[in-house]
């Protein structure tokens, strides 16, 4: 019997490389950055707080929780960054400019991308990854639609 499955071992592993190579230099940077600006918490005002809350401790903690549970720190680092987006930018009326953000937070969208290949690559049949965790379709005369009388 013959599954049509694709082989995904390099491009996954190379995926999964970036990703946390990727994640290492995001975080060393951002450290990099809060040391040379020598942190003083008691001079952040509680708008900065909210941002900060987001970016970079929201989006670190899901790229460290990412190299164990992919699928979850990928998650936790790109709804940080979207509620950094929407609470700092958005509720907050503050200007953020450029991609800087998105381009720390950009492990996140890598190691989503190697989770999701990941899954479907660990599917049996193609049916296993046209319907997911749906299961299989009803065969032909089984199901709810052949019970029905017209």
């Amino acid at each position: 019997m013959s599954t049509n499955r694709i082989d995904l071992g390099l491009p996954l592993a190379v995926i999964e490389l970036l990703a946390r190579v990727g994640s290492i230099a995001s975080i060393t940077l951002l450290v990099l950055l809060f040391m040379g600006e020598a942190l003083h918490p008691s001079q952040i005002s509680s708008d900065e707080w909210a941002g900060l809350l987001f970016f970079p401790i929201g989006v670190t903690i899901g790229m460290i929780v990412a190299w164990w549970k992919e699928g979850l720190g990928s998650a936790v680092t790109l709804l940080s960054l979207l509620a950094f987006y929407l609470v700092y930018g958005f509720v907050l009326r503050n200007h953020i400019g450029g991609w800087a953000f998105i381009a720390f937070a950009s492990p996140g969208f890598l190691f989503l991308l190697h989770w999701l290949c990941a899954t479907l690559a660990k599917s049996k049949t193609p049916l296993d990854r046209e319907f997911g965790v749906f299961g299989r379709a009803p065969a032909a005369g089984r199901g709810w639609h052949s019970s029905y009388n017209h």
